[in-house]
């Protein structure tokens, strides 16, 4: 057994005494693997660490997967491309297609494109060596998720809208807001000749003219928006706003029968027909307003309606 003792027979002695001669052999054996294994470990050291252009197995094998890393990066940003291109089409769909379609107003660009948060947000990548690829990706991943959040908003209020579909039919203002048995029109939308200012001015809506006092009616279903005296201008006016992007204005009246916040139905009566404000004679000045901007109105009478079906759509008359 390793480690026993030997003992030889000593004849001067006449007694069995220990081999030191074995001990010595055993130390000896012992130190010369000793150095054989540290003069090994040496020269490997020696070859495959000091030695420029040589690698370890273990350098090798993360060097190896820092590639495949890289690589999967690589893969990971040409997916997120492909997400925001598709991204960017419901954007655009939604813009120029699904929004309009409502009257809805766009999402501006700035809104879609705002992400919270400064740089400090990818500190965790700080002297990493894909430093550029991780940060990279990761502030693009949260552009794609803000995106994501304001595209899934807008479709949820375009879904509300479109529920109320049915409902924009008698929402768009679509007849006279007086019986056309008894009134004319006098001026048309565009550019007119002002009777008062004596200049060229761009006439935003139609003047149709008639007996003071006859009913003017809401063209629409809506809220009204307002009900209010400008003495230097509309003199009494009322605006309506219809949803899904109209509004109607109905100024020169001689009396308002609504009140700003009042619910009114297709054929309400909102005031009688006058010459407040601005006004050379008795009239109503019809605008009519789609997302803010003027629209013809005359493109939304419908002048072939008979007095009698004209009155039976009156609510009030």
């Amino acid at each position: 057994m390793p480690g026993e003792k030997k003992y030889i027979y000593n004849e001067q002695a006449n007694a069995y005494e220990i081999d030191r001669r074995s001990v010595r052999a055993a130390l000896y054996k012992t130190g010369a693997v000793l150095i054989a294994g540290l003069a090994g470990f040496l020269l490997y050291f020696f070859l495959f660490a000091l030695r420029p252009g040589h690698e370890t197995p273990k350098a090798r094998l993360l060097a190896s997967r820092n590639m495949a890393m890289a690589e999967q990066l690589e893969l990971l940003g040409g997916r997120i491309s492909e997400q925001e291109q598709e991204l960017l089409d419901f954007s655009l769909r939604d813009n120029l297609v699904y929004r309009p379609v409502f009257g809805m107003e766009e999402i501006p660009a700035e809104t879609r494109e705002a992400v919270l948060g400064g740089d400090d947000r990818y500190s965790a990548f700080l002297g990493l060596e894909h430093q550029a690829l991780l940060t990279s990706a990761a502030r693009r991943v949260d552009l794609l998720t803000r995106k994501a959040y304001v595209q899934t908003m807008s479709f949820d209020a375009v879904k509300v809208f479109s529920s109320r579909a049915g409902d924009m039919a008698s929402c768009i203002p679509s007849i006279y807001p007086v019986n056309p048995a008894t009134v004319q029109m006098t001026s048309p939308f565009g550019a007119r000749f002002h009777p008062i200012k004596q200049e060229i001015v761009f006439h935003e809506g139609v003047d149709l003219a008639g007996p003071a006092g006859q009913n003017v009616y809401a063209t629409g279903d809506g809220v009204v928006e307002s009900a209010e005296v400008n003495f230097h201008g509309y003199g009494n006016v009322v605006v309506i706003d219809h949803g899904f992007g109209y509004k109607t204005r109905y100024a020169h009246l001689q009396e308002m029968k609504v009140i700003a916040g009042q619910v009114v139905i297709r054929g309400d009566i909102i005031g009688t027909l006058g010459s407040s404000g601005l006004s050379t004679g008795p009239h109503l000045h019809y605008e009519v307003l789609y997302r803010g901007e003027h629209v013809n109105p005359w493109n939304f009478l419908n002048p072939d309606v008979s007095p009698e079906e004209y009155n039976k759509m009156m609510r009030n008359g």
